[in-house]
């Protein structure tokens, strides 16, 4: 195996694991210790938890390898392969008892994710990719949406305190002009997945960070669909916008985003 197709087969396994124990966590949602980072910015003692599970089983099986998650401090390697980790994207929901969450890692390498793994284990969808290999959800191969319309269906869309407000409400009055349902489930990873699997048009956010997009915008691409280019370091240290889309709709799907953020 090389080196990608190793870590490509250790992430699944690493994800599926992380995806069991915070599973057990969600099951018992409402006695969950709670901390508030910021506005609408939470994190449990199962982000922590799963996170250090995630890191630990990294660190055994790619000792060079660096790490960066959402909880925890950056580690530095030297194998020149990063880990950009999310324990458990949708936070809100997860601890408000919603089933609408998700495991995310993507590998970094050179500026570009090699690999990316979205596991939704409330629903058994472990959605996976590597850089020129396709996207499958489990062992089955996986295609964008190739409607044409945003009419045909609906717009994920996302929002953080990290924006000004007034950025989602023209998306949102956009997407209503365009004849589109703006939708938005909490969590964007797991939106992302939802795109690549066909089952929303595309998805739309002003910022996000690293750890929350760079995996699923490989499996969108890896599906057939299109993405704004980004460069995976930059995104590591700054996060980025995202759009992206079926081929049939990302033009409109980009207009969109320019006349909501761009003014």
């Amino acid at each position: 195996m090389t080196e990608i197709s190793t870590r490509h087969a250790a992430a699944r396994r690493i994800a599926a694991e992380a995806g069991a124990l915070a599973l057990d966590y969600f099951r018992k949602w409402d006695q969950l210790t709670i901390d508030v980072k910021g506005h609408q910015d939470f994190v449990s003692e199962a982000d922590r938890n799963v996170e250090l599970a995630v890191r630990a089983a990294l660190a055994k099986a790619f000792p060079q390898d660096g790490i960066v998650g959402e909880e925890g401090a950056a580690q530095e390697g030297t194998s020149g392969f990063t880990w950009v980790i999310d324990p458990i994207d949708g936070t809100t929901n997860f601890i408000n008892g919603i089933p609408q969450w998700c495991v995310i890692l993507a590998c970094v390498h050179n500026g570009k994710t090699v690999i990316g793994v979205v596991h939704d284990p409330v629903h058994d969808e472990l959605h996976h990719a590597v850089a020129g290999g396709g996207a499958f959800c489990n062992d089955r191969p996986i295609r964008c949406s190739a409607k044409t319309s945003l009419r045909e269906g609906s717009l994920g869309v996302g929002f953080s305190g990290r924006t000004h407000v007034e950025g989602i409400k023209r998306l949102v009055n956009g997407c209503c002009d365009a004849g589109t349902v703006f939708w938005r489930n909490g969590s964007g990873g797991l939106s992302l997945a939802y795109v690549a699997t066909g089952r929303i048009l595309g998805y739309v956010e002003e910022h996000m960070n690293a750890w929350d997009f760079l995996a699923g915008h490989l499996i969108v691409a890896e599906a057939g669909g299109r993405v704004v280019p980004v460069d995976a370091d930059e995104a590591i240290a700054r996060g980025g916008r995202v759009v992206v889309a079926g081929a049939g709709v990302f033009e409109a799907v980009q207009a969109l985003a320019t006349a909501s953020y761009d003014v």
